[in-house]
């Protein structure tokens, strides 16, 4: 898989030093929240107020380097002002968190441009594998498939993790392995291996535990948000290798609360 810089935790700024607990870089971790993401916010500089930010609500498809495709309208305010100015921002966030605010997100700042007409097949195809009903419109006249070329990224993983990826770590990144799998495998172990995250929470250090809930999950190992009493924690644990599948998960787990079990 390809990386960017360094693996990095909670903390700003465009790199880290690596931490005692493996984690996916902030580039995979926005590689990833936006490939799973089919619909952002996307800001443009109005041309009506210039200067002035206008938001849309935009569908998008990502090619293989993680760049957004654009379906858009001549007739639609966001088209008018890209060509204008084609600097814009495209907000992609976690919809199914609980808490917005806890939850992931990442901006894609970059330059969209209408597609050149000797890319257009492909990138027509690449569109409408996300986006089937589009086939409908995607050949009228008044509509044209656009691109983001990105410049810059800003990656929020939740309260404390946050910072800018520099935009050739974001292109060469690839999505996390599980990210189609992880809400089925989180949903799988809370529902029947509680105890066994409550175990593997307490080899880890977390002796006060009383309830541990897997809240994610990636290739390098998964975060239990841990209570005792009134309070609530987070922790992360490592896997003892790198996982790809499902398969791979239910393995090292198997491994990892054996291990646990075994007297000191």
């Amino acid at each position: 898989m390809a990386k960017s810089s360094s693996r990095q935790h909670a903390g700003g700024g465009r790199a880290g030093d690596a931490p005692s607990i493996p984690e996916p870089t902030y580039a995979e971790r926005a590689r990833t929240l936006a490939y799973l993401g089919r619909v952002g916010s996307l800001s443009t500089l109005s041309q009506k107020q210039p200067g002035w930010p206008f938001g849309s609500v935009m569908p998008y498809a990502l090619d293989a380097q993680g760049r957004p495709i654009f379906l858009i309208s001549t007739m639609a305010m966001h088209t008018q002002n890209i060509l204008g100015d084609q600097r814009a921002g495209l907000l992609i966030t976690q919809t199914e968190a609980e808490d917005p605010l806890g939850a992931g997100r990442v901006t894609l700042l970059g330059n969209v441009s209408k597609i050149p007409e000797e890319e257009r097949p492909s990138v027509r195809e690449t569109y409408l594998a996300s986006y089937e009903n589009a086939k409908y419109w995607v050949d009228f006249d008044d509509f044209a498939l656009y691109r983001m070329e990105v410049v810059d990224v800003y990656f929020v993983g939740g309260f404390g993790v946050m910072g800018w990826v520099k935009a050739e770590d974001y292109l060469r990144a690839s999505p996390d392995p599980l990210a189609d799998a992880a809400p089925g495998i989180i949903s799988h172990v809370n529902a029947d291996h509680a105890d066994s995250m409550l175990l593997l929470a307490r080899a880890s250090g977390a002796a006060e535990a009383e309830e541990a809930t897997m809240t994610s999950v990636d290739r390098l190992g998964f975060h239990l948000r841990l209570k005792s009493g009134e309070r609530v924690q987070g922790t992360r644990i490592a896997f003892p290798r790198e996982v790809r599948s499902t398969q791979d998960v239910r393995a090292v787990m198997v491994e990892m609360v054996g291990q646990a079990r075994q007297p000191n």
